[in-house]
């Protein structure tokens, strides 16, 4: 029993799944401008992690 129980996908496999935070270089925050954990090559608004907290803040609290 020394096989892992999953394995985690490599970074290649992740990028093809989408996935954020695989290769770079990484796009820049559309609030801040500072790096995001997204490839430049997704399409979209992208934001960092702080902005992209501080968004979901202001639209839990909108209601």
């Amino acid at each position: 029993m020394d096989e892992p129980y999953c394995e985690t996908p490599t970074p290649a496999s992740a990028a093809a799944a989408g996935h954020p935070g695989t290769g770079g270089p990484f796009a820049e925050c559309v609030l801040c401008r500072k790096p995001t954990e997204y490839p430049e090559s997704v399409k979209g608004a992208t934001l960092c992690p702080v902005c992209e907290w501080q968004e979901a803040q202001r639209t839990a609290c909108s209601g």
